[in-house]
């Protein structure tokens, strides 16, 4: 099962270094990682998204709440939360493709925000599920590269990852 970790973490060099060295040493994997700074210039907030039974993912906060960087952390899929994505997908276009390609972003709620005589950049946010039937409605030919942020989640209510 996927779980997104959400870290409040130490702003300091090396910090992120050992949280990747902690999933590294024990042959974990992480499929996505996003880090950046909060409101208190103090503290970054990490939101980590990797795979495994129970065991492995308390095995997995176990181990990170023993690193001095790590101030606190929420396994976003034990609660009720709202997760979303960012993708940036550059695609071909032809004369007769322009206007397939805007009515798809249109269904999608996808944004256009750039425009060649030979291509399109599409934005989109949303559930992974959401982007990944976005990229299977797109001729496959037709795309040029795809960017994506890994799903950042937070969750629902005023409970919040803070101090």
């Amino acid at each position: 099962m996927r779980h997104i970790i959400s870290i409040l973490i130490e702003n300091e060099a090396g910090a992120l270094s050992r949280v990747a060295g902690l999933f590294s040493a024990r042959g974990y994997n992480i499929e996505s990682l996003t880090v950046a700074p909060t409101e208190d210039e103090t503290l970054s907030r990490m939101t980590l998204v990797t795979a495994g039974n129970e065991q492995i993912i308390e095995q997995i906060t176990k181990q990170l709440h023993k690193l001095i960087d790590v101030v606190k952390l929420i396994d976003l899929a034990d609660s009720v939360h709202i997760e979303r994505e960012l993708m940036l997908l550059k695609v071909k276009t032809t004369d007769e493709t322009r206007e397939e390609i805007k009515r798809m972003c249109d269904i999608f709620r996808g944004k256009i925000i750039d425009v060649t005589s030979k291509s399109y950049v599409v934005e989109m946010t949303g559930p992974s599920d959401k982007l990944d039937a976005f990229i299977a409605a797109i001729n496959n030919d037709s795309i040029i590269e795809v960017v994506r942020s890994g799903p950042t989640g937070i969750s629902r209510g005023e409970n919040g990852l803070r101090l």
